[in-house]
This record gives structure tokens, sequence and C-alpha cells, in this order.
């Protein structure tokens, strides 16, 4: 954020422009079907509204207890290596962002989503659907307990498999404030042949890895992983450059 204007009354925050040399790229010649989703125009830069400068705003009942556990959905228990994944949302400062929406969306065990353009031979869980949301409290934290996901094959290259990961897409205080990136897990053998991890900046690729934590590791339960997610400045959190939003 640059400052603040106003309008009929309102005070509104104004947010700073990345300069056009310095956005993401969008195709990555390895990653080989960003070629024909990746825009073939130069992005061109839209003013900031009303609309995109003050919502989403979410009311108390959108956001329930339940959806922060993805383990127990149609009247059973998932499949799987219990996870609790958890971590911050901070600012470029360090500073907490709190009343942020946070939602994760993965594969199952197997390797496999619950979407019907998912057609890898894999087994489905029917007590899970893959998919979580919480809002961060007053110290910018959130929490999720979820199944491991498993590795799939992608058609990418020959015998091409992403590492296990999950998406999260984190909402601030604003429409124009939606992130979109991937957690991984710790030394995956699969890192070195993935090219969607090997586009993230190799000085970066670690803000995209979580932490395996003994200390929040629940005995006889499940294991724990933290990850903060930065969401600009210099330690930023690598997000994903804006596409037509297919799964990867």
């Amino acid at each position: 954020m640059t400052g603040i204007t106003s309008h009929r009354g309102l005070v509104l925050p104004r947010y700073l422009r990345e300069p056009a040399g310095r956005r993401t790229p969008v195709g990555s010649p390895d990653y080989r079907s960003t070629g024909l989703r990746a825009p073939l125009r130069t992005p061109v830069d839209l003013p900031h509204r009303l609309t995109e400068v003050t919502g989403p705003v979410l009311g108390e009942d959108r956001v329930r207890p339940e959806d922060a556990d993805l383990t127990l959905r149609g009247g059973g228990e998932a499949v799987g290596q219990r996870i609790l994944v958890y971590g911050r949302v901070l600012d470029s400062d360090g500073r907490p962002v709190p009343d942020a929406l946070v939602e994760v969306w993965q594969a199952n065990a197997a390797g496999r989503y619950r979407h019907v353009g998912d057609s890898f031979p894999a087994p489905l869980d029917p007590h899970f659907d893959g998919l979580g949301r919480v809002v961060t409290d007053s110290l910018g934290r959130y929490e999720f307990l979820t199944i491991k996901p498993g590795a799939y094959p992608w058609g990418n290259h020959h015998n091409a498999w992403r590492p296990a990961h999950i998406h999260f897409s984190l909402f601030g205080r604003a429409f124009t404030q939606r992130l979109v990136t991937q957690m991984y897990f710790p030394d995956d053998p699969l890192f070195g042949q993935d090219p969607i991890f090997a586009a993230i900046p190799a000085a970066a690729r670690h803000r995209a890895v979580s932490r395996f934590s003994l200390e929040r590791t629940q005995a006889d339960w499940a294991l724990a992983f933290e990850w903060d997610v930065v969401l600009r400045g210099t330690d930023q959190t690598p997000f994903e450059a804006d596409d037509d939003g297919d799964v990867a």
C-alpha cells in the first residue's frame, strides 16, 4: 500500500503497481502448457475502483471451524498420513496480516484430485475432497489438518511427476490482493525434474518449501509442517503468475 485516498467520505488504500519490467514471466519453455495458456499480448493495467479496494467482506458464518479439517468429510475419515499445516501470513515488514482468507486445495494420498478433469487412474477417497479454508487470526496465524498429498503424473515430459504440494490462495483486504501459490514438502526427490518448481528463482525456492516441526507434531496422531507466507518485499513467497486457473 502506498497511501490513502477518499471516495464519498470513505478512506481507501492505494496500491503500488509493479513496474512492467519486473513482472513475473507468464510462460516457461520447460513448462510446455504455458505456451498454450499464457497471454500473447502485454498486460494492460486497469484502474483500481471502489469494488476492487473494498472487498471481499466475509461474514462470521462464511468460514466454519470444520472448514479447517480436511480429514473428516462425507461421514468418515480420510485415508493417508495426517499432517498439520500451519503458519503465519506476514507483510513485507514482518507484521501479521489478520483477517486474510486462506484457501487450500490438494490431491489425496494417492495423488488424485476430486475433479472431473483428473484422469489419473488412482483411487478416489470418498471421505476427502481436498478443500479447506480459514481466516487468519489477529496474529496472522492459520492452521489446517489434512492428509499429505501424493505425487502424480502430468504429461509435461517423459515420466513427469509433480512433487507433493498443496495449493494456497490468499485474499487480503481487497479483491486486488488475491495471490495463488504452492507449498512443497522438504527433501522431495522430485524437485530436480519438475519445471514448475524450477521456474522459481533458485534463491527463492526455499520459501516455497515447508519446514517439518517436531515441536508441533502431535504424538500418535499427525506430523506438522510450518509454512509462513510473506506477501511482499525481498523475502516474499513466490507466487504464480496469472493464467487461466488450470490445476497443475
